[in-house]
């Protein structure tokens, strides 16, 4: 009996064609995700969904949907899918990441344009019958200095466009190399340095608890007078309030933003202010763009459904079904082990190498590099993918090796992790048990035996007494509460460290207050996926 597909949002006829010609039954029913009650009446036939961003597939939906199989969301954001719940059903849930990129890009560029010269306001005017030619008196973009915050996908490619306008171009990136930069023909720099230079900034980052507001009262102080901003990346990466107050002082020229803190956008304190370029969320709004993406996600979900290959899943492993019963533990443990590094090193990685050894060696190692990858980036990076993230780091000229060997300890099988910046290096290593529970067995050459929760506390000090009493109290007197905590030292007197289990996030005042101390040389909270 062939799959059968819901296709609930806009898409073109041609991707639906590409279900029918794959053997795959396709119902093309583009109103469907706008009326929540008729798609959950339906939604129980299908093996397969095709979104964009109007269907809303919600816990109570999937409940609807018992042979639901997978998701495919045609673009890259997957915010109105519940991908939690649609893992703990097993449906699979795949996106785009790559189908908008060049669009995205475009716009931010297309817009740096329009703020430059006034466009919008420039074309009211005139067609409002007024010839005000001395009032919108333009800058040029020829030589002057653009500050990209971050030089991934996207970033990258507006570097490269505004490298051929003859911009200089200024990156801020955390995992940029200076060989991509090169690559690039870009100037890396740290935050501040880029605000002070910058006549133009534009904002290539996702939204995490680390760029909300990167563009701040306090930032937007630093930046040179007359700069302009474009935010093309996600809203709530500039604070619009302090924006706001920055253009109306005069300090910044002119502002081009695509998207906002609240979306629809209703209502901003950037609107209706003068040199403020607005449009309604349309970075990825061009024919090609959305036939792109639409044309991969048929694609995808047709060879998911006849075949059982997985392509750019959120949830998933790209691995066969034989593999997965074997693999799924170790898959989980590689997230584990990339996500310490990604949470602890902040200067930009050079060089990824994996050590698989005993039985883990003999596994898919692809999928396994894929899940370590993936695991690391996603401290800066929650839209990445097992499939994206391999594609990420090399454009960052990231180096990634694997090594496999025979058994060489106590263990049947580790993975071993180490991360090369220019800086240090640092390793994590890592096993399972016979239980399936991921374990850290090794940090920094320390010897430990440490299950892997979901807020956890790392600190490194000297070995020296007082330590243990200094965190339970430290924790007890914030209100924090220990579950459990495993200790581990290099030798009497030498480097130790110390990981607290918490029922709750650490608060920064708390961090804080441990690094006043002056007794640890890191305290570092951490937070794990471990549903």
């Amino acid at each position: 009996m062939a799959p059968r597909v819901l296709v609930s949002d806009e898409l073109s006829e041609t991707a639906v064609q590409i279900f029918r010609d794959r053997g795959v039954e396709v119902d093309y029913m583009p109103k469907l995700g706008k009326d929540k009650d008729k798609l959950a009446e339906v939604i129980g036939q299908y093996d397969g969904l095709a979104i964009r961003s109007a269907t809303k597939v919600t816990e109570k939906l999937l409940g609807l949907a018992p042979n639901l199989k997978v998701i495919g969301r045609a673009g890259i954001g997957v915010d109105n899918v519940d991908i939690p719940a649609a893992s703990k059903r097993g449906v699979i849930v795949m996106n785009t990441p790559f189908g908008n990129s060049i669009t995205t890009a475009e716009h931010a560029i297309a817009m740096m344009f329009a703020v430059a010269r006034q466009l919008p306001e420039a074309n009211a005017s005139t067609h409002a019958g007024k010839w005000e030619k001395s009032r919108f008196m333009g800058v040029e973009l020829y030589n002057k200095t653009l500050g990209v915050i971050g030089a991934g996908n996207i970033g990258g490619i507006v570097c490269d466009r505004a490298v051929g306008l003859h911009m200089k171009v200024v990156a801020y990136d955390p995992f940029l190399s200076e060989e991509r930069a090169k690559q690039l023909g870009v100037t890396k720099v740290e935050l501040d340095e880029l605000l002070a230079r910058a006549d133009f900034i534009t904002l290539h980052v996702p939204l995490t608890d680390k760029t909300r507001n990167i563009l701040s009262a306090e930032t937007l102080a630093k930046t040179k007078k007359g700069v302009r901003i474009i935010n093309c990346a996600r809203g709530g990466l500039v604070d619009e309030a302090a924006l706001a107050e920055a253009l109306k002082s005069g300090h910044v020229a002119g502002a081009a933003f695509d998207v906002f803190a609240v979306e629809p956008a209703t209502d901003s304190p950037l609107f209706n202010l003068p040199n403020v370029v607005v449009t309604p969320h349309l970075g990825a709004s061009t024919t090609e763009a959305q036939e792109n993406v639409a044309l991969q996600v048929a694609e995808q979900m047709s060879d998911y459904l006849l075949t059982g290959a997985v392509q750019n899943a959120l949830n998933m492993p790209s691995v066969t079904a034989e593999e997965a019963a074997v693999m799924g533990p170790w898959v989980k443990l590689a997230s584990h082990l990339g996500a310490f590094v990604g949470q602890m090193t902040d200067e930009p990685i050079k060089a990824i190498n994996v050590l698989y050894d005993g039985a883990v060696s003999e596994m898919n190692l692809a999928a396994l590099n894929c899940a370590t990858i993936a695991g690391i980036m996603k401290a800066t990076n929650p839209d990445v993918n097992m499939v994206s993230a391999p594609v990420i780091a090399k454009e960052r000229g990231i180096q990634i090796s694997t090594t496999r060997q025979e058994k060489t300890g106590v263990f049947d099988a580790f993975i071993k992790l180490t991360v090369v910046t220019d800086k240090r290096e640092r390793s994590v290593a890592g096993t399972c048990f016979s239980d399936g529970k991921p374990r850290f067995i090794q940090i920094k050459g320390i010897n430990i035996d440490a299950e892997v929760g979901r807020h956890m506390l790392y600190t490194t000090n000297e070995d020296v007494p007082g330590i243990i009493g200094l965190l339970g109290m430290t924790m007890g007197k914030n209100g924090v509460n220990i579950a459990n905590f495993t200790l581990g030292r290099s030798g009497e007197g030498q480097e130790a460290i110390a990981i607290l289990y918490l029922d709750q996030p650490l608060d920064q005042k708390v961090v804080d207050t441990l690094e006043s101390t002056g007794m640890f040389q890191q305290v570092k909270p951490l937070e794990f996926d471990v549903a």
